[in-house]
Protein backbone atom coordinates (compact mmCIF):
# COMPACT_ATOMS: atom_id res chain seq x y z
CA UNK A 1 0.00 0.00 0.00
CA UNK A 2 1.37 3.66 -0.57
CA UNK A 3 1.76 5.56 2.78
CA UNK A 4 -0.54 8.81 2.83
CA UNK A 5 1.13 12.22 1.99
CA UNK A 6 -0.05 15.60 3.39
CA UNK A 7 -0.76 18.44 1.13
CA UNK A 8 -0.03 21.90 2.95
CA UNK A 9 -1.60 25.21 1.96
CA UNK A 10 -0.76 28.48 3.18
CA UNK A 11 -2.94 32.04 4.75
CA UNK A 12 -2.87 35.16 3.18
CA UNK A 13 0.29 37.29 1.95
CA UNK A 14 2.83 33.77 2.04
CA UNK A 15 3.55 31.47 -0.41
CA UNK A 16 4.48 27.62 -0.56
CA UNK A 17 7.79 29.01 1.09
CA UNK A 18 6.51 29.57 4.26
CA UNK A 19 6.39 25.47 4.72
CA UNK A 20 9.93 24.80 4.31
CA UNK A 21 10.59 24.06 7.77
CA UNK A 22 8.02 21.76 7.96
CA UNK A 23 8.84 19.77 4.86
CA UNK A 24 12.35 19.19 5.53
CA UNK A 25 11.09 18.10 9.50
CA UNK A 26 8.84 16.05 7.40
CA UNK A 27 10.52 14.22 5.13
CA UNK A 28 13.27 13.24 7.54
CA UNK A 29 10.33 11.00 9.30
CA UNK A 30 9.63 9.66 6.09
CA UNK A 31 6.41 11.55 5.31
CA UNK A 32 6.10 12.94 1.62
CA UNK A 33 4.35 16.51 1.41
CA UNK A 34 3.39 18.95 -1.41
CA UNK A 35 3.60 22.48 -0.14
CA UNK A 36 0.58 24.56 -2.54
CA UNK A 37 1.30 28.01 -4.37
CA UNK A 38 -2.14 29.43 -3.71
CA UNK A 39 -3.18 32.97 -6.40
CA UNK A 40 -4.76 34.32 -3.42
CA UNK A 41 -7.45 35.65 -6.12
CA UNK A 42 -10.82 34.27 -4.74
CA UNK A 43 -11.24 31.41 -2.79
CA UNK A 44 -13.10 29.34 -5.60
CA UNK A 45 -9.71 29.65 -7.52
CA UNK A 46 -7.41 28.36 -4.60
CA UNK A 47 -9.79 25.90 -3.91
CA UNK A 48 -8.91 24.70 -7.37
CA UNK A 49 -5.68 24.84 -7.21
CA UNK A 50 -4.92 22.69 -4.57
CA UNK A 51 -8.12 20.01 -5.30
CA UNK A 52 -5.57 19.84 -8.73
CA UNK A 53 -2.66 19.19 -5.76
CA UNK A 54 -4.18 16.31 -4.04
CA UNK A 55 -4.81 14.82 -7.43
CA UNK A 56 -1.87 15.03 -8.56
CA UNK A 57 -0.60 13.39 -5.22
CA UNK A 58 -2.72 10.50 -6.03
CA UNK A 59 -2.98 8.52 -2.69
CA UNK A 60 -4.58 8.82 0.72
CA UNK A 61 -3.82 12.74 1.93
CA UNK A 62 -3.40 14.95 5.54
CA UNK A 63 -5.17 18.28 4.00
CA UNK A 64 -3.24 21.18 6.28
CA UNK A 65 -4.25 24.65 6.42
CA UNK A 66 -2.78 27.80 7.83
CA UNK A 67 -4.83 30.61 9.02
CA UNK A 68 -6.80 31.82 5.33
CA UNK A 69 -5.87 28.29 4.60
CA UNK A 70 -8.08 26.49 6.87
CA UNK A 71 -11.25 28.27 4.22
CA UNK A 72 -9.56 26.94 1.25
CA UNK A 73 -9.03 23.00 2.91
CA UNK A 74 -12.97 23.52 3.94
CA UNK A 75 -13.58 23.56 0.68
CA UNK A 76 -11.18 21.40 -1.29
CA UNK A 77 -11.31 18.40 1.39
CA UNK A 78 -14.38 17.09 -0.48
CA UNK A 79 -11.95 15.36 -2.49
CA UNK A 80 -12.35 11.62 -2.52
CA UNK A 81 -8.45 10.89 -1.59
CA UNK A 82 -8.56 13.52 1.55
CA UNK A 83 -8.65 11.58 5.03
CA UNK A 84 -8.09 14.06 7.76
CA UNK A 85 -8.05 17.95 7.86
CA UNK A 86 -5.60 19.68 10.03
CA UNK A 87 -6.21 23.57 11.00
CA UNK A 88 -3.39 25.25 12.17
CA UNK A 89 -4.85 28.72 13.72
CA UNK A 90 -6.92 28.56 11.11
CA UNK A 91 -10.58 29.38 9.53
CA UNK A 92 -12.64 26.35 9.78
CA UNK A 93 -16.13 27.88 8.10
CA UNK A 94 -18.90 26.49 8.44
CA UNK A 95 -21.50 27.07 5.58
CA UNK A 96 -22.45 30.68 4.69
CA UNK A 97 -19.20 32.45 6.09
CA UNK A 98 -16.12 33.49 4.74
CA UNK A 99 -12.82 35.10 6.76
CA UNK A 100 -14.59 38.40 7.29
CA UNK A 101 -17.97 36.94 8.79
CA UNK A 102 -16.92 33.63 10.83
CA UNK A 103 -19.43 33.01 13.72
CA UNK A 104 -20.95 36.45 12.97
CA UNK A 105 -23.55 35.71 15.58
CA UNK A 106 -20.76 35.88 18.14
CA UNK A 107 -19.05 38.25 20.40
CA UNK A 108 -15.41 37.54 20.03
CA UNK A 109 -12.99 39.91 20.37
CA UNK A 110 -10.59 40.81 17.55
CA UNK A 111 -6.76 41.64 17.19
CA UNK A 112 -5.03 44.85 15.29
CA UNK A 113 -4.80 43.38 12.21
CA UNK A 114 -6.89 45.64 10.77
CA UNK A 115 -4.77 48.36 11.72
CA UNK A 116 -1.89 46.40 9.45
CA UNK A 117 -4.03 46.46 6.35
CA UNK A 118 -3.13 48.75 3.56
CA UNK A 119 -6.04 48.81 0.85
CA UNK A 120 -5.83 49.62 -2.52
CA UNK A 121 -8.99 49.46 -4.78
CA UNK A 122 -7.93 45.65 -5.97
CA UNK A 123 -5.25 44.24 -3.32
CA UNK A 124 -4.85 43.74 0.51
CA UNK A 125 -1.08 44.29 1.80
CA UNK A 126 0.38 44.37 5.16
CA UNK A 127 2.25 47.42 6.82
CA UNK A 128 6.00 45.97 6.75
CA UNK A 129 6.11 46.52 10.58
CA UNK A 130 3.27 46.16 12.28
CA UNK A 131 2.00 43.21 9.72
CA UNK A 132 5.25 40.99 10.31
CA UNK A 133 4.87 41.86 13.89
CA UNK A 134 1.48 40.57 14.10
CA UNK A 135 2.33 37.28 12.16
CA UNK A 136 5.52 36.84 13.76
CA UNK A 137 5.25 38.59 17.04
CA UNK A 138 7.72 34.92 18.84
CA UNK A 139 10.16 34.49 15.87
CA UNK A 140 13.59 35.58 15.53
CA UNK A 141 14.01 39.12 14.29
CA UNK A 142 16.28 37.32 11.54
CA UNK A 143 13.07 35.22 10.58
CA UNK A 144 10.95 38.62 11.05
CA UNK A 145 13.64 40.10 8.63
CA UNK A 146 13.67 37.61 6.10
CA UNK A 147 9.65 37.06 5.95
CA UNK A 148 9.28 40.59 5.36
CA UNK A 149 10.52 41.26 1.96
CA UNK A 150 8.94 37.85 0.93
CA UNK A 151 4.91 38.77 1.95
CA UNK A 152 2.66 39.37 -1.23
CA UNK A 153 -0.55 41.77 -1.19
CA UNK A 154 -3.84 39.40 -2.10
CA UNK A 155 -6.94 39.74 -3.63
CA UNK A 156 -9.60 41.65 -2.05
CA UNK A 157 -12.27 39.20 -2.94
CA UNK A 158 -10.71 36.49 -0.78
CA UNK A 159 -11.75 37.87 2.05
CA UNK A 160 -15.27 37.09 0.80
CA UNK A 161 -15.17 34.06 -0.32
CA UNK A 162 -17.60 31.66 1.38
CA UNK A 163 -16.52 27.77 1.04
CA UNK A 164 -18.94 26.09 -1.78
CA UNK A 165 -18.59 22.46 0.57
CA UNK A 166 -18.00 22.16 4.11
CA UNK A 167 -15.21 18.72 4.53
CA UNK A 168 -15.27 18.55 8.36
CA UNK A 169 -18.53 17.62 8.48
CA UNK A 170 -17.94 14.07 6.74
CA UNK A 171 -13.83 13.88 7.00
CA UNK A 172 -11.77 14.09 10.68
CA UNK A 173 -10.18 17.16 11.75
CA UNK A 174 -7.57 18.50 14.33
CA UNK A 175 -7.22 21.95 15.01
CA UNK A 176 -4.23 23.61 16.51
CA UNK A 177 -5.04 26.75 18.46
CA UNK A 178 -2.07 28.93 19.15
CA UNK A 179 -3.07 30.80 22.14
CA UNK A 180 -0.50 34.03 22.03
CA UNK A 181 -1.95 34.72 18.78
CA UNK A 182 -1.65 38.37 17.52
CA UNK A 183 -3.37 37.97 14.21
CA UNK A 184 -6.13 35.39 14.76
CA UNK A 185 -7.67 36.03 17.97
CA UNK A 186 -7.84 32.74 20.30
CA UNK A 187 -11.51 33.04 21.55
CA UNK A 188 -12.13 32.79 17.60
CA UNK A 189 -9.84 30.07 17.08
CA UNK A 190 -11.14 28.33 20.26
CA UNK A 191 -14.86 28.73 18.69
CA UNK A 192 -14.04 27.30 15.43
CA UNK A 193 -11.94 24.42 16.87
CA UNK A 194 -15.29 23.60 18.19
CA UNK A 195 -16.09 22.08 14.86
CA UNK A 196 -13.19 19.68 14.56
CA UNK A 197 -12.71 16.01 16.01
CA UNK A 198 -10.06 17.03 18.24
CA UNK A 199 -8.14 20.36 19.58
CA UNK A 200 -4.09 20.88 20.55
CA UNK A 201 -3.53 24.43 22.24
CA UNK A 202 0.33 25.68 21.78
CA UNK A 203 1.72 28.69 23.73
CA UNK A 204 2.44 30.57 20.56
CA UNK A 205 2.05 33.05 17.71
CA UNK A 206 0.63 32.84 14.52
CA UNK A 207 2.99 31.37 12.04
CA UNK A 208 4.41 27.71 14.26
CA UNK A 209 5.63 26.93 10.84
CA UNK A 210 8.39 29.32 11.26
CA UNK A 211 8.81 29.08 15.00
CA UNK A 212 8.62 25.22 16.31
CA UNK A 213 8.65 23.48 12.62
CA UNK A 214 9.32 19.99 14.38
CA UNK A 215 6.59 20.31 16.90
CA UNK A 216 4.32 21.17 13.63
CA UNK A 217 5.87 17.86 11.71
CA UNK A 218 5.23 16.01 14.64
CA UNK A 219 1.49 16.86 14.68
CA UNK A 220 1.77 16.12 10.82
CA UNK A 221 3.18 12.77 10.64
CA UNK A 222 1.31 11.69 13.71
CA UNK A 223 -2.11 12.23 11.51
CA UNK A 224 -0.60 10.47 8.49
CA UNK A 225 0.62 7.73 10.49
CA UNK A 226 -3.31 7.50 11.72
CA UNK A 227 -4.80 7.69 8.43
CA UNK A 228 -2.39 4.85 6.79
CA UNK A 229 -3.09 2.70 10.30
CA UNK A 230 -6.78 3.30 9.34
CA UNK A 231 -6.33 2.68 5.45
CA UNK A 232 -3.93 -0.38 6.58
CA UNK A 233 -6.99 -1.82 8.70
CA UNK A 234 -9.68 -1.17 5.98
CA UNK A 235 -7.18 -3.35 3.25
CA UNK A 236 -6.83 -6.31 5.25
Amino acid sequence: MTPPGAVLVHGLWHGAWCWDGVRAALAARGVDSVAVELPLTDLAGDVRVVREAIDAVGRPTVLVGHSYGGAVVTAAGTSSLVRELVYIAAFQLDDGESINRALPDRDLPGTRLGEALRVTSDEIGLDPDLGVRLLYGDAPPAVRSEVAGRLRPVHRQVFRGVPEAVAWRTVGSTYVVCTQDETVHPALQRALATRATRTVEWPCGHSPAATRPEEVADLIAERVAAVGQAEGSESR
